[in-house]
């Protein structure tokens, strides 16, 4: 089956803007493969905060300061979004501060811990409002049966975007590395680089992706505003009537946890357990972004084939497995196993998780679901890393521990993904729209 297969597709979108939706997957996957997972997060504890004994817990509190606010703001927003069609606007206000404050962290040095930690939130923040919004415009395109595969062509090609921007990172890495050149004047570069790419791939999303959903409110920003958190608490007060998006958000809740501790410490783990210096860190990285874009790709199909419950089941079970090896992993050998594991796990449970979102979601409340699906994530962004850096700090650095304490929240997640119903929760989407 081709690519971007027409028959994939609601009646009326062109190919060209599902790739160009397709593309901001592209654009911003290189700010979590080079700032959170590969490059930035190991130069914030050794450099930025000095290797102190609280450094790991330091990055792992600016993330998690990140998503508690991204929680207070984005479901409004997301309400907003629907109300008045807008979802395209916001998304372009957010990507321009996720640029500008990622080319800001070029600017932290040895002590810089403030301006790491401002321009960490600000850039997470809008990061994650825009895969948020981004997200929302995936069941207007696809149809209903497809929701799988096409979720799993934007995760996949999410990490090839990735894994351009961590090439050319290394590739810097190792030139600057051969001209006997420290970190603290190759990282900011690789920011710089990493900000430019976002940019520039960002440009056919923004030229080519239409704002198909029709405004269903008028008023002013105080009105909007108030509107939109009414309907969002309406929502939250009905969510019996939607028990199964409930269930989902929850097991997104746990096993994102366990996920988001990969994303954001993958690197200090590398660096703090196998001895990884940077280049060698960014190279098993770029490899894993292969293996996460077949992973993304393949199992998008998969998913439509087996139905989207068994098809998540398939890969919290795997990502159980990752844990296990890459804790008691002794050898390099092992590790990259581990690390690979993680990678087909990575894009096969992020693009499971949000096609099922957009079967229960009602259509003109899905902006406002993708939100709450979010609030979630973000939630477990910030248990899942905090949870990580607290054992490393009550056990003397003990990475190895923390790390297997984290894969409970994958077994946790897999025990509530049984409560999911998914017929039901189509059945409540179904009945919420008409």
């Amino acid at each position: 089956m081709p690519l971007f297969d027409p028959e994939s597709l609601n009646p009326g979108v062109p190919r060209r803007e599902v790739f160009a939706w397709a593309m901001y997957d592209f654009a911003n996957s290189g700010y979590t493969t080079v700032v959170l997972t590969a490059v930035f997060n190991a130069y914030f504890v050794a450099v930025v905060a000095g290797d102190a004994p609280w450094a790991t817990l330091a990055w792992t509190g600016a993330l998690s300061a990140s998503y508690l606010l991204g929680m207070l703001v984005m479901p409004a927003l997301g309400a907003y979004a629907d109300l008045h069609a807008r979802k395209k606007l916001l998304m372009g206000l957010v990507t321009i501060g996720c640029v500008v404050a990622t080319a800001a962290l070029a600017l932290a040095g040895p002590g810089d811990l403030a301006l790491a930690v401002a321009a960490i939130i600000v850039s997470n923040i809008c990061f994650s409002a825009g895969v948020t919004l981004n997200s929302a415009f995936l069941p207007e395109l696809a149809r209903p049966e497809a929701l799988g595969k096409v979720s799993g062509w934007g995760w996949s090609l999410g990490y090839l975007g990735g894994l351009l921007a961590l090439a050319l990172g290394l590739g810097y890495v190792l030139w600057a590395q051969g001209q006997g050149l420290p970190a603290t004047h190759y990282v900011p570069v690789t920011m710089l680089i990493t900000a430019a790419l976002f940019a520039v791939a960002v440009i056919p999303t923004f030229t080519t992706l239409r704002e198909r959903a029709a405004p269903l409110g008028q008023g002013t920003v105080a009105g909007v505003l108030r509107d939109s958190t009414a309907r969002l608490w309406h929502t939250l007060a009905h969510i019996r009537d939607f028990r199964d998006f409930g269930w989902l958000a929850l097991c997104g809740l746990l096993y994102q946890a366990g996920i988001s501790v990969v994303i954001a410490l993958a690197a200090i783990y590398a660096q703090q357990v196998m001895n990884f210096d940077t280049a060698q860190t960014m190279t098993l990285i770029l490899a894993v972004n292969v293996t996460a874009a077949i992973g993304a790709f393949a199992f998008g199909y998969v998913q439509d084939a087996i139905g989207h419950k068994p098809a998540l089941a398939l890969t919290i079970a795997g990502w159980i497995a990752m844990v296990l090896i890459a804790g008691l992993a002794t050898g390099v050998g092992w590790f990259w196993v581990a690390a690979n594991i993680a990678g087909l796990c990575m894009g096969s449970s992020q693009s499971a998780g949000r096609a099922m979102v957009g079967v229960f979601a009602p259509e003109h409340r899905r902006a406002e679901f993708y939100s709450l699906w979010n609030v979630a994530l973000w939630l477990s962004a910030v248990i899942g890393p905090l949870t990580y850096g607290l054992v490393t700090w009550l056990t003397n650095n003990n990475h190895r521990l923390a790390i297997v304490a984290t894969g409970l929240y994958f077994v946790a997640g897999l025990l509530v993904l049984a409560r999911v119903d998914v017929e039901r929760g189509m059945r409540a989407a179904r009945a919420s729209a008409d």
